[in-house]
């Protein structure tokens, strides 16, 4: 989920399950407050961004998070960002089960419950399983991620308070979930307050900004290897060239950027194993492979390494497979000259590769060892779906063209905030 990727470590497929009736512990009617301050709202349609600072790391946080404004006055909520989910939602003081943060970091509702004709409630739901009985019900939701965790709640509506990169300052009324009943996986309690879902669902933030004319439906996101990056909204800040493009997978999972298929290429030389679709999923810390592709590539590596001072050990628990040095390790850049690079050839677009040097797939743990950053998927029930992760999206600008149906990537600095 959304929330801790530090023993979690994949937050691919969020389903909407939206099969409930709960019915939310207070009342609700439409609320009106005044908008904030802007510059003509329309003046220039489609041609601003909007852009964020972004905090965490892969390791040893697990997670990269956006402190966002929500409400009037305006109160701010670190979301864990997700491509691979599209509903954005906040703890919610309502009273809540499972919220994390004090009451003073939570999200106070003021009768703003979206109904269930609302056109943006459909949009959260599918027809299977959609809940209302009549038009006039509380819009619910439950959203369920594959590491476990979930959040089951209310949409609501509210400003959300932005700068945009044409000078506008605007306060949009957005739908996202305020979230009463929270599970959360693993042991350590998460830090952030919600989740933003970045995924290309109607329903995402991105999407609600396209239609209401503000942005274009364009959403990307510059992870720092040092930590921290910046996401943004819109497509000011797209690249005129450099870029390396692909189609997204036309059959792709609702609400996920997917593409391929792809073949897996190590050292410059074709593994044989082809076929790959791949999702890029900014919510799973690590990138994983189906069984088949895994193998592979951990046999090619150890294989490459045989003779090498390095050493695999058992010690280290950090990742699956870890080696260790003659003396520890203190960065990847250390023990980079010991791997090769690999990389992803896409069938569908000409030489459209995404490489993988070493320091995109490895760590560096608090043991001075160096650990490797991909994951057997079929082990964790992801079955022959192969995930791009944040190890793997680090110092490059990743660009989500909903506009287009295309996904893109170029290399880029992600410690320089651009300009807002």
């Amino acid at each position: 989920m959304g929330g801790d990727k530090r023993n979690r470590v994949f937050a691919l497929t969020a389903l909407l399950i939206l099969g409930l009736s709960v019915t939310f512990p207070c009342c609700f009617s439409a609320a009106n407050h005044p908008q904030t301050k802007k510059k003509s709202a329309r003046a220039n349609k489609f041609g601003s961004s909007a852009v964020f600072p972004l905090h965490g790391n892969v390791y040893p946080l697990g997670y990269y998070s956006v402190s966002i404004n929500i409400g009037y006055p305006a109160k701010r909520f670190d979301l864990d960002i997700d491509t691979g989910s599209d509903l954005t939602w906040v703890q919610c003081d309502a009273p809540c089960t499972g919220c994390t943060r004090p009451r003073e970091y939570l999200y106070k509702p003021k009768n703003n419950h979206l109904q269930c004709g609302d056109p943006l409630c459909v949009a959260f739901h599918s027809p299977a399983s959609d809940p209302c009985q009549t038009p006039d019900d509380q819009c619910d939701y439950e959203v369920e991620y594959a590491d476990q965790g979930s959040s089951l709640g209310v949409i609501v509506n509210d400003y959300f308070p932005l700068k945009f990169t044409n000078g506008s300052q605007l306060g949009p009324r957005l739908a996202f979930g305020c979230g009463y009943d929270q599970k959360h996986p693993g042991l350590n309690t998460p830090p952030t307050t919600g989740v933003i879902g970045l995924g290309n669902g109607k329903a995402s933030i991105v999407s609600q900004l396209s239609r209401m004319g503000l942005t274009r439906n364009v959403v990307g996101h510059c992870l720092s290897g040092q930590g921290g990056g910046f996401l943004f909204f819109g497509d000011d800040l797209v690249p005129s060239s450099g870029v390396t493009w692909t189609p997204m997978s036309r059959n792709s999972m609702e609400n996920h950027y997917s593409s391929g298929p792809a073949e897996l290429v190590f050292n410059g030389k074709s593994t044989g194993v082809k076929g790959l679709g791949l999702v890029f999923d900014s919510g799973s810390s690590y990138t994983y492979f189906n069984s088949q592709a895994y193998k592979a590539v951990v046999n090619l590596v150890r294989n490459d390494l045989d003779g090498k001072p390095i050493k695999e050990t058992s010690e280290d628990k950090s990742l699956p497979i870890c080696w260790k040095g003659r003396k520890p390790f203190k960065s990847v850049g250390d023990a980079k000259n010991f791997f090769k690079s690999l990389a992803l050839s896409f069938i569908n677009a000409k030489n459209a590769q995404l490489q993988l040097s070493p320091e995109d797939y490895l760590i560096v743990s608090k043991h001075g060892n160096v650990c490797f950053g991909i994951l057997n998927g079929t082990e964790v029930g992801l079955g022959n779906l192969n995930i791009i992760g944040d190890i793997t999206l680090l110092d490059k600008m990743l660009i989500y063209d909903n506009e287009n149906q295309r996904i893109g990537w170029a290399p880029a600095n992600c410690n320089r905030l651009p300009k807002s």
